[in-house]
Order: structure tokens, then sequence, then C-alpha cells
């Protein structure tokens, strides 16, 4: 009887200690294309696009998407400057990072959160997608040329 009361008393337990579900999604949180297009759309997330400009011609942006290459040459810290500017100063503003396929905005959002943003989400696909995941072009959700 008391392995029973033991694992019943740690399934009470664990869940207590663990962050609640709004602290998980503050970091490392992932959106899909069509979640931050929408998103993006009413103002409830900043969607910035962290390629390198060529990528911004080759394919365009996202309509709803701000750019700010995450290849800055003065380095991390400019980046994060960028959009530190981009949110005026709010680092509790949901902000959205699309780059080609997700790999690397996964390093840029774990880079923003450690420097204190407490709602930084990756899309995933990115762009052009990855494997079965189409992306945000493949999907047929809004692209313009990219203008300096």
């Amino acid at each position: 009887m008391r392995p029973l009361l033991l694992l019943a008393t740690l399934m009470w337990l664990v869940p207590a200690l663990l962050p609640p579900p709004a602290a998980a999604a503050e970091r490392g949180a992932v959106m899909g294309p069509a979640e931050a297009n929408a998103s993006a759309a009413t103002g409830s997330i900043m969607l910035i696009d962290i390629r390198h400009p060529s990528e911004w011609h080759e394919t365009g942006i996202a309509t709803p998407a701000r750019t700010i290459t995450m290849h800055d040459p003065k380095g991390p810290k400019a980046f994060l400057d960028a959009v530190v500017r981009a949110v005026n100063g709010d680092m509790s503003r949901h902000v959205a990072l699309i780059r080609a396929s997700g790999v690397r905005s996964t390093w840029a959002q774990r880079f923003l959160a450690a420097r204190g943003f407490r709602q930084v989400y990756n899309v995933k696909e990115g762009m052009l997608g990855t494997g079965s995941r189409p992306g945000w072009i493949r999907r047929g959700l809004p692209v313009q040329p990219y203008r300096p």
C-alpha cells in the first residue's frame, strides 16, 4: 500500500512544483505560420523576420513582418538593440521570430529570452518550410517584396 500512497502523493506534488503553463510559453514556445499571421494581423504579436537581407530579396517577406537581421555586422548586441528598439523597450511584448526553416530562429529565441524578453515565439516552419512542414510561402500566406 505504501508505494501507492507515495505515487499518489508524487502525482499531486510534482505538478505543483512545475512552473505554470504561461511561464513555459514564455521561453521556447512554438507558433505555426497561420497563427503567427493571424496574431500579427491583430497586433497581439510582433512578427520579426530575422533572415539575411539577401534572403528577403530572394523570397520577399511575410506581409505583417518587420525585418531585423540576426546577421548584423556589428554582432549579436546590435541585433538585440534593434529588437529592443522595435518593441519600444517593452521586453514583455509578444514577439515571434521567423527564418527560412526555423533552425536558427531557435538560437535567436533563446538569445532574446536570456536577455530579458519574456514572450518569444519561434515560427518553427519558417518561410520555406522543412520536411513535411510547408512553411509560410507554400501555405499561401501573404508575402510582399522586400524594400529596404
